[in-house]
């Protein structure tokens, strides 16, 4: 396939150069001339009637490429045979046709025929297989920095850049502006050519390394200098640098090994290439020779084991996948800086959300400690009301053990009701305690939902704190963007974790909002309790006669009636005023219990 790809890469150049008016088609006398050329140099046995035959009814008119190529691909492609035929003919070929129309160099030429053929043939192999052939800034900078470092002249990259067009450079424009530099840096055409013969040898030829070195023989065990060709199949040594005289070749395969030898018989930086059958001794002119060697050796044999032919199409599969990782990598910086962008407005929105919530919870407060100081009010009030008819009520208790010590004749019906009383008043007290508590219970829970609303502060003051952290993490190098991606989204859900204790904070305060609304409905109930027994106790306060009898035997409750003389009534005036002055301050008394009961349930 990579064969295929390279020749297709040739013909295209040749078909294109056919094209004179640029419409994109080429007679069919140009095609048969074309591909009988290309049957020549593929070593292809030529049929003349299967052009005939495949372009019959396009007559003489000129045929497109989109029609040459099922014709190429049957009757050349398919019966090219790797071997068989010299590649570099079929290069030389193609150039000679596209070259006479495209290539004009101009009076500063420093680049010969030869040179040229090579880069355009190294421009070939660098270029992705898109047609038109085109190749991007970054292969064609490589290429300059190969040819440099073999020269004393360094060629500069700033023409380059400067022709460089969006969709890449052509292959005659790269040869003008190397034609430009090579002229502007005064350049030697003979260094020049040099330095692109061996990129050309290395990149196109597949060479790894070449070189003299000192070969120990298998019969006569002399040592002989042989010029050295490393390839990534073989490792093949001549007779001299010009290549023609072969005098054997090493099989790079997984039989083959590299080890280093110690010094011996005279000679030093010594190394072995061990194969299945034979071992071959080497002598390098230096340690850095010798280590070069051995590196290039493994590596043709790591290339032979993976099944590659050549190091730069792997050089140039990894070059591209770096620069698809780049063009990632720009999208994935675009990508960031757009979210960056969004989680700023976000935060921006976050903030404005929290400001307003500070601002609520602070008119919250202000109206929650209003509530509480009225409250308080409310409660001292009461206090001093029951606290009043405590009072008013132990003096009526008093009153009345007066009144029993005096009235000795109705003892054991005055120490009945004494106890009937003294039972009420029990209940008063009881119920009375059942308000303190209550109103404990309250204050017990306003405590409670003040604690709630400082946790409810520390969280939002938490909140602030890691907004401030986001605020922090924003700040940082391009570098570290990913790291703040990753430690804003913690943040985040530290964030969405507190809003939720926020809400939970939220929810407890409504139940402590439901438990004193609860405690308020038991303060009504004790105050109701507490209306009732006062009412109880003004019934049974009324003073009961010595003579009095009942109305009935069915009406056991009411007091009985009896109608005194009139020495009773006027020796006992004071007691009956004392007595209904009594009950008018009791009624009172009642009356004031009610009105405070009412306001305290409102």
């Amino acid at each position: 396939m990579a064969l295929r790809a390279a020749l297709l890469k040739s013909i295209w150049y040749a078909f294109t150069s056919l094209d004179t008016e640029d419409s994109g088609k080429v007679s069919k006398s140009q095609l048969k001339v074309l591909s009988h050329n290309l049957h020549s140099v593929l070593r292809i046995p030529h049929d003349p009637a299967a052009l005939e035959r495949h372009f019959s009814d396009d007559d003489d008119g000129p045929v497109s490429s989109q029609g040459y190529m099922p014709y190429l691909n049957q009757f050349i492609l398919d019966k090219v045979t790797e071997g068989t035929f010299v590649k570099e003919e079929v290069d030389e070929l193609c150039w000679t046709l596209c070259s006479k129309k495209n290539y004009r160099p101009n009076t500063l030429q420093v680049l010969t025929n030869q040179d040229a053929l090579r880069l355009w043939c190294l421009f070939n192999f660098l270029a992705e297989d898109k047609y038109p052939l085109t190749l991007v800034p970054e292969e064609a900078e490589y290429l300059l920095r190969k040819v440099s470092s073999m020269m004393t002249v360094e060629l500069s990259c700033v023409e380059l850049e400067d022709g460089a067009q969006k969709d890449g450079l052509s292959v005659w424009s790269f040869l003008e502006l190397v034609n430009a530099a090579a002229a502007s840096r005064g350049a030697d055409a003979e260094g020049l050519s040099l330095a692109i013969e061996k990129v050309y040898r290395e990149m196109v030829g597949n060479v790894l390394k070449e070189g003299y070195l000192w070969k120990k023989g298998h019969l006569r065990r002399n040592w002989t200098e042989r010029w050295f060709c490393l390839k990534p199949g073989s490792f093949s040594y001549y007779a001299s640098e010009d290549g023609r005289d072969c005098k054997g070749v090493i099989e790079m395969d997984q039989n083959c090994c590299v080890e280093v030898l110690s010094d011996r018989d005279g000679k030093r930086c010594m190394f072995c290439v061990k194969t299945l059958n034979k071992s071959f001794e080497i002598s390098a002119p230096d340690s850095r020779q010798r280590q070069e060697w051995i590196t290039a050796i493994q590596t043709a044999l790591r290339l032979s084991a993976d099944g590659r032919a050549s190091l730069h199409e792997e050089l140039k599969e990894r070059r591209a996948e770096l620069r698809a990782e780049r063009g990632r990598r720009r999208e994935r910086r675009a990508e960031e800086t757009r979210r960056l962008q969004e989680l700023q407005g976000e935060r921006a929105e976050q903030l404005v959300e929290l400001r307003l919530l500070k601002e609520a919870q602070m008119e919250t407060r202000a109206s929650l400690e209003l509530e509480e100081q009225r409250r308080r009010s409310q409660t001292i009030e009461l206090q001093k009301t029951l606290e009043k008819q405590l009072r008013e009520a132990q003096e009526a208790r008093a009153n009345l053990r007066a009144e029993v010590a005096v009235r000795d004749l109705e003892a054991e019906h005055q120490r009945k009701r004494i106890r009937e009383l003294e039972d009420l008043h029990h209940k008063l007290q009881e119920a009375l305690e059942q308000q303190i508590r209550a109103r404990q219970e309250e204050e017990t829970y306003r405590y409670t939902q003040t604690r709630l609303l400082a946790e409810e502060e520390e969280k939002v003051k938490s909140l602030l704190a890691l907004q401030e952290e986001q605020e922090e993490q924003l700040l940082q190098t391009q570098r570290e963007k990913q790291e703040l991606k990753q430690e804003m989204d913690r943040k985040s859900q530290a964030l969405s974790e507190a809003q939720q204790q926020l809400d939970t904070v939220r929810a407890s305060r409504r139940r402590v909002d439901q438990d004193i609304a609860a405690a308020q409905r038991k303060l009504r109930q004790a105050s109701t309790s507490v209306k009732h027994w006062n009412v109880q106790m003004n019934r049974l306060m009324h003073p009961i006669g010595p003579g009095e009898r009942r109305l009935s035997s069915g009406n056991l409750l009411a007091p009985p009636v009896r109608v005194p003389s009139v020495s009773e009534t006027e020796s006992r005036p004071p007691e009956k005023d004392k007595q209904n002055s009594l009950d008018c301050e009791e009624d009172r008394s009642g009356e004031n219990m009610d009105t405070n009961n009412q306001n305290t349930a409102e």
